[in-house]
């Protein structure tokens, strides 16, 4: 991780993209955001690319290889899994089961997006912010 390095959004809503652009503005986050329609999109750019990134925020739902199949796609390649890098989910889906499931594919985090901006703003800021002072392996 990279407190300096690209913010990279598994995010195929343009609302909620929209959203994460505003609240970097006003938090004056001066990171780049990558924004990925879908899961296999990101993970070509995590093989091919020599950025390190600060975090991977993903949404559950996305077309083609959604954001659990990427999370296993991960830790299945020893090169990412050892970049450690933070990957938080931030959907829609309110499951036990996927929540369960989620952990056992060692994420740092789960958070059910919010119905209202604010609400939706604070989650993103908190996630950020938790990243931007934890000491990290990869620093």
């Amino acid at each position: 991780m990279a407190k300096h390095g690209p913010l990279l959004i598994l995010e195929d809503d343009e609302d909620d993209r929209e959203i994460y652009v505003n609240v970097l503005k006003e938090m004056g986050m001066r990171n780049e955001i990558f924004f990925f329609d879908a899961g296999d999109a990101l993970l070509t750019y995590l093989q091919t690319t020599t950025d390190r990134p600060m975090i991977i925020i993903a949404d559950i739902n996305v077309p083609r290889m959604n954001g659990l199949e990427l999370r296993r796609q991960i830790n299945l390649d020893e090169r990412l899994r050892k970049k450690s890098i933070p990957f938080v989910f931030l959907t829609t889906i309110e499951s036990r089961e996927i929540v369960d499931e989620v952990y056992d594919l060692t994420v740092q985090g789960y958070f059910i997006k919010k119905p209202f901006y604010d609400d939706i703003a604070r989650q993103i800021r908190t996630v950020l912010e938790y990243w931007l002072i934890a000491r990290h392996p990869n620093q």
